[in-house]
């Protein structure tokens, strides 16, 4: 049976404007983020997409994220968190990896995760939630770091995305066969909330 599964990165945050880091700690949607989960949710009701279950990270931020685009019932997951950058939570961007092949090991130093925790945690849990029998169309909402890590388990080379780079609000849309418990990258959605 083919699946699908949305998988949304949150909202533009409080520290997103101001280019901090942000893995573990959390900070709250911005007026434009709110505006930006709404107009994910006026695409999804437009194009008539539903979802029989929606899960989130247990950040603050993926939660908002998720009532501001549906208002069904959710679960939230550790395994959907967002990658932890150890000591560098909270300081300036300007600290981050400057490729995603430097992401590796770049954290392990400061006491944060390797990219590959990350992507193998995306992947169990992901893989858990569409084994559901009743799992056809999911929502689930996470961080920009654990998004792209879960893309590179998917695609062979997930350069030209990162060179895109992250905006809030980008929607990963991928099909799950049960057959091959794997995943397929279908589309990627952009500038949802251009206008916003």
């Amino acid at each position: 049976m083919k699946k699908t599964l949305y998988l949304l990165c949150h909202a533009e945050t409080m520290f997103n404007v101001r280019k901090k880091i942000q893995g573990w700690c959390d900070s709250p949607l911005t007026e434009r983020g709110r505006k930006q989960a709404r107009a994910v949710a006026r695409y999804f009701k437009e194009n008539g997409i539903t979802f029989d279950h929606a899960y989130t990270s247990t950040a603050e931020r993926c939660c908002d994220t998720l009532e501001l685009v549906t208002d069904m019932p959710y679960s939230r997951l550790k395994g959907l968190k967002e990658m932890f950058y150890g000591d560098l939570e909270g300081e300036s961007i300007e600290n981050k990896c400057k490729t995603w092949q430097e992401c590796s090991t770049y954290y392990l130093p400061y006491g944060g995760e390797s990219s590959n925790t990350v992507k193998d945690r995306m992947v169990k849990t992901l893989t858990g939630i569409m084994h559901g029998s009743t799992h056809k169309s999911i929502l689930a909402v996470s961080h920009s770091s654990a998004c792209f890590n879960f893309l590179r388990a998917v695609v062979e080379d997930p350069t030209s995305e990162w060179e895109k780079g992250f905006e809030s609000s980008i929607v990963y849309i991928y099909e799950y066969s049960d057959d091959t418990e794997g995943f397929t990258l279908k589309q990627i959605l952009r500038n949802l909330a251009e206008d916003v």
